[in-house]
């Protein structure tokens, strides 16, 4: 399949309007960046060096066609290769240059290529790692915004922490796809970082850059920020402080926007090169790079004091705000270097040129500041202590309230497909209800009949006492009165005459 540059050269192969030497002239041909036009026999051809990562748009590039119409290569007279070679020594900036002669100087075209393969198996690397951190802070900020017994001093400062790392790492992963994909179809441009659509739109291209160094200082401050905060917790009140978040967040967020400011000013106003390319090797990046190490030697400061505090003061102690803060002091002393290191090797230029040295050197920038995040996220979040009982509480109580739904539903309608089944109800059940409403109507007919039961009796004594002579009566004619009193009847009186 061929390629878009490809295309647009293909209609370049007519001869030239004013061909010499017997209308000899050397085809038009792609060299993989450029498109260059059907030359004349013995001449030399220029065009403006494309608006790429590292190379200055401004200077011009070369191509010479030779005498018999062939495009020159490298050496003069050598007519190898179809599209000859192109001249873009000259296109380079001084600081791309620089790095050109340092790692390509005098290599064997092997060893070129040797070089090309280490820097792109370092870039899928790079890539990979971004992907994991990325995934790995994402997943951090959602278990600290989510569950609410975390939502505490200490993990406050992880959010905002976690916050900055998560846009520098999408920034970073958006420049190196938007790398990837172009050095995919220019394999020279490896080693010089030339990009795709992001190098080729210079506005965007300045902003993205800004604000990813700005990120990557506002991390600083939040690190500073936490060794400030272990600092006033153990060293100076011990435990009963109260942060200030207002202080805090005008350190971590605003700060840090001043001297990127001015390094993106004076950078637009200075350095005429596309995208500001190689700025980590000018004298101007030290404007956002001082703050950085200052913030390191004052982080390092509070924490040699902090762990002189643990060891004088609670050597002995066991308790819960002892054992944490001891915790919280680790995890600090772990995330010093593995922010401060990874900051200061980008900056490092290694002294040998050999193989061996840049690869080891490639490697261990590329991981460390790819795999960043996924590092913090593990030292903060997944290998916390707190963290995993809070998770673990969590899914003990979801796997409860699931099998409480589910004995629930086993009592109701269950449908499957198209089928419905409903849960027949036992006939025992019916038989106890109409039990009950038959017990409950008996008893409200028991007054009833009680009370007829003792007119009927009463009916009777009064018949059997107009039957009787008039004589004094005695215990035969009615009976015991007790009898009525035990069933409920008041006996009746009567006056006999004598």
């Amino acid at each position: 399949m061929l390629s878009r540059s490809t295309l647009n050269c293909s209609g370049l192969g007519k001869s030239p309007s004013n061909s010499n030497d017997e209308g000899k002239y050397c085809n038009g041909t792609w060299d993989t960046v450029l498109c260059w036009p059907a030359t004349s026999a013995n001449t030399t051809i220029k065009q403006h060096c494309p608006p790429r990562y590292g190379l200055d748009p401004t200077k011009y590039v070369y191509k010479q066609c030779g005498p018999t119409g062939q495009w020159e290569g490298r050496v003069p007279g050598d007519y190898s290769k179809p599209q000859g070679w192109t001249n873009y020594s000259n296109c380079y900036t001084p600081e791309a240059w620089r790095m050109y002669k340092k790692f390509y100087g005098d290599k064997s075209p092997a060893q070129k290529q040797m070089l090309r393969d280490i820097a792109y198996g370092a870039r899928v690397m790079e890539i990979a790692g971004l992907c994991l951190s990325l995934l790995a802070i994402a997943i951090s900020l959602f278990i600290f915004f989510y569950f609410r017994s975390l939502k505490n001093a200490r993990t406050r400062i992880h959010r905002n922490l976690f916050l900055a790392i998560l846009i520098h790492i999408i920034i970073s992963l958006f420049e190196a796809l938007d790398w990837f994909i172009s050095t995919t179809s220019h394999p020279r441009s490896y080693l010089i970082g030339q990009g795709g659509e992001i190098f080729q739109t210079a506005i965007l291209c300045e902003i993205l850059v800004s604000i990813k160094e700005y990120t990557k200082t506002v991390m600083f401050m939040w690190m500073l920020i936490e060794g400030i905060q272990l600092h006033n917790m153990i060293a100076i009140s011990v435990f009963s402080n109260k942060p200030n978040y207002k202080l805090f967040y005008a350190l971590g967020w605003l700060f840090p926007a001043l001297p990127t400011l001015v390094w993106s000013i004076l950078n637009a106003c200075t350095y005429a090169r596309k995208c500001w390319s190689l700025y980590h090797f000018i004298k101007s990046y030290w404007i956002i790079e001082a703050p950085r190490a200052i913030v390191i030697s004052l982080n390092l400061i509070f924490l040699l004091n902090i762990i002189r505090v643990l060891v004088t003061k609670m050597r002995d102690s066991n308790s819960s705000e002892a054992l944490q803060a001891r915790k919280a002091v680790k995890a600090a002393i772990v995330l010093l270097p593995l922010l401060g290191i990874t900051n200061f090797v980008v900056m490092i230029e290694i002294q040998h040129t050999d193989l061996v040295n840049f690869a080891i050197w490639v490697t261990i920038s590329h991981f460390l500041t790819s795999f960043q995040g996924f590092f913090i996220s593990l030292l903060y979040c997944f290998l916390n202590g707190e963290v995993k009982m809070v998770i673990k509480r969590h899914w003990r109580n979801y796997l409860n309230h699931r099998h409480h739904l589910d004995s629930r539903k086993s009592s109701k309608t269950y449908s499957a497909g198209f089928t419905s089944v409903t849960e027949v109800v036992p006939a025992e059940t019916k038989n106890a209800k109409k039990k009950r409403r038959f017990r409950r109507k008996k008893k409200r007919k028991e007054p009833k009949e009680i009370l007829d039961k003792v007119q009927l009796t009463s009916k009777s004594v009064r018949m059997t006492q107009c039957k009787t002579p008039k004589s004094q009566p005695d215990e035969s004619t009615f009976g015991n009165p007790m009898e009525y009193i035990t069933n409920g009847v008041t006996p009746v009186s009567h006056h006999v005459n004598n």
